[in-house]
């Protein structure tokens, strides 16, 4: 059994697998180390391969498919790539498809990673620092999976020349206004500079999402399966959603709206009289009493 190190790293584990396929090396004798999760004897370097080079024909879209799932943090990630690599090339294509368990697994692993890069561009907050010259906007998150580097673009492409920091605790991206800093593992100083801000108070915005917060909509259910639990801390109003949820089920906020909002005075729009409605073959007058409706 072979015992290799990847250092969690797709470009690593790639050239591993080219050199494993080219030596034969089925996927039941060899392993792969996880940085949380260390194999009972030491990983070994890869042995160089002196044999004929031989040429292997591998799908772009497989390669593809096992980058993203890559991204996926669970124990033995990298031995389930393998393996779907192994057959692909022996000619089971089907290890592709969701149909095969392999393939299935595969599949699911994208869909979860792809749904966190989703949590990360939802629920991520960033926070201003007007006294800093190297940072204008400073966040610190905690994703489940590894997509910080692959998702972390997305909000370079709408702060423009904003220059922010994003850390997590196992790696973090600097974004200088130009160009995109990745770094695994998180160095100690961008780690400080993100905890510091972590779950910090912002007026403005707790007061936005207090008062756009429906109780008469309110599904706890579906709420925390949008967002779920282990975000909470990390939002800036996630000190205030217990609060809102314990006055929606306590029938406090019965008219739908924040209390703040709800009590503010509004301007009075009458309804016309004797408003005509069509009613079906023969047009009919529905005479509407006076009534007044209040905006909010």
């Amino acid at each position: 059994m072979r015992v290799l190190c990847c250092e969690d790293d797709f470009a690593c584990w790639r050239d591993q697998a080219r050199q494993l396929l080219v030596q034969g090396v089925p996927p039941h004798a060899v392993v792969w180390e996880d940085e949380d999760n260390r194999q009972l004897f030491a990983a070994e370097p890869l042995p160089a391969y002196g044999g004929p080079v031989q040429t292997l024909r591998v799908p772009a879209a497989l390669l593809t498919e096992l980058k993203s799932a890559a991204r996926y943090r669970a124990p033995g990630r990298w031995n389930l790539l393998y393996r779907v690599l192994w057959r692909v090339v022996k000619g089971e294509r089907q290890a592709m498809l969701a149909g095969d368990p392999d393939g299935s697994e595969l599949h699911r692993r994208i869909k979860a990673a792809s749904r966190e890069a989703h949590h990360l561009h939802a629920f991520l907050r960033f926070h201003p620092l007007p006294a800093d010259p190297d940072l204008d906007y400073v966040a610190w998150h905690e994703p489940a999976h590894d997509i910080l580097a692959s998702a972390s673009m997305h909000f370079a492409e709408r702060l423009g020349r904003q220059r922010w920091l994003i850390a997590t605790p196992r790696d973090a991206v600097w974004y200088d206004g130009q160009q995109l800093h990745y770094r695994q593992p998180c160095p100690p100083e961008w780690r400080v500079r993100a905890e510091a801000v972590r779950g910090k108070d912002d007026a403005l915005w707790e007061t936005y999402y207090a008062s756009i917060f429906n109780p008469a909509r309110l599904n706890r259910k579906v709420m925390q399966g949008h967002m779920p639990l282990r975000f909470w801390k990390g939002l800036t109003e996630g000190k205030l959603i217990p609060v809102l949820l314990s006055n929606a089920r306590a029938g406090s906020q019965k008219d739908g709206q924040a209390d703040g909002v709800s009590g503010k005075a509004g301007k009075v729009i009458r309804l016309a009289r004797n408003k005509a409605v069509a009613g079906g073959p023969a047009t009919a007058q529905i005479g509407v009493k006076d009534a007044s409706i209040r905006e909010s």
